[in-house]
């Protein structure tokens, strides 16, 4: 009743942790270091993807779109969360409940489609590696995540929705710690098969279907690189890629796990530690699973801390020899150099016999 007493009838209360009132304390602690380290981890990624020239290639304009979206991601909702587990009224406003609700659908849709478009890009190196530049060239990049953007936002538009038109009958009530759909659905007072149906057929289209595109696309990559001679290149090229699919599955698995079912078998303390793993700890693990563990970001840092830096051009992205800082690509990072010079011999062979007629 205290809690009704201190909340306005427009506001939303959020049990979060209320049956257990220990825990708040050290939840308070871990939320709070682990949004920090969020916060540290992707912005670092952020700044060196865009300041330095040796970082200046599609797979790191994608790895800092990431970032980005994880850094919103845990701002949107964390926050919030520290403001209730340390102070007693434990609410929040129904303007803030929705637009906390339509950002984090927004934010998680645009990491689906993301991290789909990441696959494609190792699988235009491993696999393309000669047509890598043209395939994966900057005016396509920014299409690319301009379009995952905008496809983000406007799912989110659908589903909070499908969310907010449903009857609530004065029920204020949630049953966790920042507003979320199924939680939502729960307070409804009609029938929401319709909803529950248009919500679930949303999720397999932006759950399952890239899901299923990112293992498919892999196992034509393992293929690829199961044919590469080179023990080394071939070491490269797992590696790289066993740090994406990580943080695939770490994403995935628990979002499908919560949005990939009918509301009405959800449960609320699995609900709560599924959100806390694809809310928080999945944003705040992701730039050290993948980048800050990377040698080349690592060096990045380091060339920030001595402010060298070099200067950053067009010809970067082009691959002109003539730079003096040209990056490696993608193809050039996993397959390595020898494997490359392969390529472009046998490219160049076949070439001349599809011109002579004579095989060399």
């Amino acid at each position: 009743m205290w809690i009704n007493n201190q909340s306005s009838q427009d506001d939303f209360i959020l049990l979060g942790f209320l049956d257990c009132p220990w825990l708040e304390t050290p939840l308070f602690v871990i939320f709070l270091v682990a949004y920090n380290f969020a916060l540290l981890g992707n912005i670092s990624i952020i700044l060196v993807s865009c300041l330095d020239p040796q970082l200046d290639i599609p797979m790191y304009f994608f790895v800092s779109n990431l970032s980005l979206t994880d850094l919103c991601y845990t701002t949107c909702t964390v926050p919030q969360i520290l403001v209730n587990l340390r102070g007693k009224g434990k609410t929040i406003g129904y303007g803030g409940c929705v637009a906390q609700l339509y950002f984090f659908l927004a934010l998680g849709s645009t990491e689906c489609i993301l991290l789909a478009i990441m696959v494609f890009d190792h699988y235009a190196a491993v696999c393309k590696p000669l047509h890598y530049r043209i395939i994966m060239s900057q005016r396509h990049c920014i299409h690319m995540a301009t379009g995952t953007w905008i496809s983000g936002f406007a799912n989110s538009l659908v589903q909070s929705t499908l969310i907010v038109v449903v009857p609530q009958c004065g029920h204020r009530v949630i049953d966790h710690f920042f507003c979320e759909v199924p939680a939502l659905l729960k307070l409804a007072c009609a029938d929401t098969h319709v909803n529950e149906a248009e919500l679930n057929v949303l999720g397999t289209l932006l759950l399952l279907v890239p899901r299923t595109l990112i293992l498919g696309t892999y196992v034509l990559i393992a293929q690829a690189i199961m044919r590469i001679h080179s023990v080394e290149s071939r070491w490269k090229s797992f590696n790289t890629c066993a740090s994406h699919l990580l943080v695939v599955s770490l994403f995935y698995f628990t979002a499908i796990s919560m949005y990939v079912q009918p509301p009405s078998s959800y449960s609320h303390d699995r609900g709560k530690i599924m959100a806390l793993f694809y809310g928080i700890i999945t944003p705040t693990l992701n730039p050290f699973i993948y980048t800050l563990m990377n040698k080349d970001v690592k060096a990045a840092l380091r060339r920030a801390l001595t402010k060298s830096f070099g200067s950053r051009g067009d010809d970067l992205w082009k691959g002109d020899p003539r730079s003096t800082d040209r990056c490696v690509f993608l193809p050039e990072r996993i397959l390595g150099m020898e494997v490359m010079r392969e390529w472009y011999v046998k490219c160049h062979r076949v070439h001349r016999w599809s011109r002579t007629g004579k095989k060399q």
